[in-house]
């Protein structure tokens, strides 16, 4: 499980990228890694890539930080993850540090890129769809390392300090909230509650009932700066010290309240009998074969004979209609091994491409700087003052000399390389992605389809072909005008 949040760095590049790669937050930075730059230079990789850039925003970088839960992954591994995770959203195109911290009880990565990308010399679009997209990134993976992610609730979402809190077993308000009632149950009157809350070592203001000055009672823990209200937007009802109040007093009532809540939304049904509303996860969203069948094992249906009938006429026509375009089971199976297999065939060409990518996108950046800084090292070594043209020009330099290093270790003789070549050839790769990611899609789409035909026959008349009166059934509809 991971929790993921993002933010822009606007001006302390170099500070932000000392700090995650904080030798003793990293193990000796044997937990660092970087793409594109190296954690020494990064501010000047992150100036050459922005200055490139026709967009004017202050953005120079962003800080996205990956948090573990405790206990559940290795360091070793969550910085693996953090690597993945950070190719996944950049796509080679960005530069970036990325940093596993070991000195909290959670592994987390901390992942600073530059703000501009090197290809297109575009800038990143950090907004509410991208920061989504950065959690279904980082919930893949926790997915393929075997690890549990944060299941939406529906409900209004947490602070992360509140939601890491309760995961560690120390959320404040949660037990604020048993400490009231348990104090409210052995209660004898309103002062007796507020003695025993204090006794808790809870310090509490507001509590004086009809004070105009103080619309809600406050409770303070031990430790902690700021009060908590006694709302029911904190807590739910009865939190006020009006209603705490009545709860001592009036203890049944609120149990009677209580319990016929909780059963009006066991038995609640609904008002109008001749038009049932269906939930969204049971209404069919598509048409014809491509339907699936309507579950009606839940209790909504059970205790409605009415919707149940009329359930098992919407799965008779939709299993007649998936009966119809099967047409012969053998060879649509044979359809959806073919489909399957070339999804499959274009996924894995896919990340072998995405892979090559990377590394032509990184050849293509050193390329570049090499080129462009070029002109700057010569006049260097021609200039009568070395000193003062170095302060004037040190980005340049440093730049000039990252890549000409990296070039040659990369097996390559700086003078000999071609960037317009380079990059011609990375083109070519983009345009074999967009491709491949058609393909796949498209095959993967059809694959989901022709499944769910064979599901829908296999589950209304049986696999093992045995229920002949129901597949007869299923003939006479479709035969007869799908009625």
């Amino acid at each position: 499980m991971a929790y993921t949040r993002i933010h822009a760095i606007k001006s302390t590049v170099t500070k932000a990228v000392a700090y995650i790669c904080n030798p003793d937050k990293t193990e000796q930075q044997l937990l660092v890694d970087s793409f594109g730059c190296s954690p020494e230079t990064a501010r000047h990789d992150f100036d050459y890539a922005l200055s490139r850039t026709k967009q004017s925003d202050k953005n120079q970088a962003y800080h996205l930080i990956q948090s573990f839960a405790k206990g559940e992954v290795s360091h070793e591994e969550a910085h693996r993850i953090g690597i993945e995770l950070a190719d996944k959203l950049l796509g080679g195109k960005y530069s970036y540090v990325v940093a596993t911290h070991t000195d909290k009880g959670h592994p987390h990565n901390h992942i600073i890129f530059c703000a501009a990308d090197n290809i297109d010399h575009k800038k990143y679009n950090s907004c509410k769809k991208s920061y989504y997209h950065i959690r279904q990134l980082s919930d893949e993976l926790c997915k393929e390392h075997g690890l549990s992610i944060i299941e939406p609730s529906g409900r209004k979402g947490k602070k992360y300090v509140q939601w890491k809190a309760e995961q560690e077993g120390t959320s404040w308000k949660k037990r604020l909230q048993e400490d009231i009632d348990e104090c409210i149950k052995i209660s004898k009157s309103y002062e007796d509650f507020l003695r025993l809350i204090k006794e808790k070592g809870y310090t509490v203001t507001g509590d004086k009932i009809g004070d105009t000055h103080a619309k809600y009672i406050k409770f303070t823990a031990p430790g902690q700066e700021r009060p908590v209200r006694g709302s029911s937007r904190n807590f739910g009802a009865g939190y006020t010290k009006e209603e705490i109040k009545d709860r001592i007093e009036n203890p049944e009532k609120w149990k009677n309240q209580e319990k016929t809540s909780q059963e009006q939304k066991v038995t609640e049904a609904p008002k109008q009998k001749t038009r049932i509303k269906i939930p969204k996860k049971d209404i069919l969203t598509r048409t014809g074969a491509n339907r699936t069948l309507i579950d009606t094992t839940g209790e909504r249906f059970q205790n409605s004979p009415g919707l149940q009938h009329w359930a098992s006429v919407k799965n008779l026509k939709t299993a007649a209609t998936s009966y119809a375009a099967a047409d012969n089971l053998s060879e649509l199976q044979k359809h959806i091994d073919k489909k399957t297999t070339e999804a499959k065939s274009a996924r894995t060409e896919l990340v072998e491409l995405e892979h090559q990518m990377k590394k032509v996108s990184e050849l293509l950046l050193y390329a570049e700087q090499y080129r462009d800084n070029k002109p700057f090292q010569e006049k260097y070594k021609k200039s009568k003052d070395p000193d003062r043209y170095l302060r004037m020009h040190e980005t340049q330099l440093i730049l000039y000399d990252g890549a000409e290093r990296m070039l040659r270790k990369m097996g390559l003789d700086p003078k000999s390389v071609d960037a317009s070549e380079i990059r011609a050839d990375y083109e070519a790769m983009q345009t074999r992605k967009a491709t491949l990611e058609r393909t796949y899609k498209s095959a993967e789409k059809n694959a989901k389809a022709l499944q769910q035909k064979m599901a829908n026959v296999e589950q209304y008349v049986g696999k093992d072909n045995s229920h002949d009166r129901d597949q007869q059934q299923i003939s006479t509809e479709h035969n007869t005008g799908r009625t």
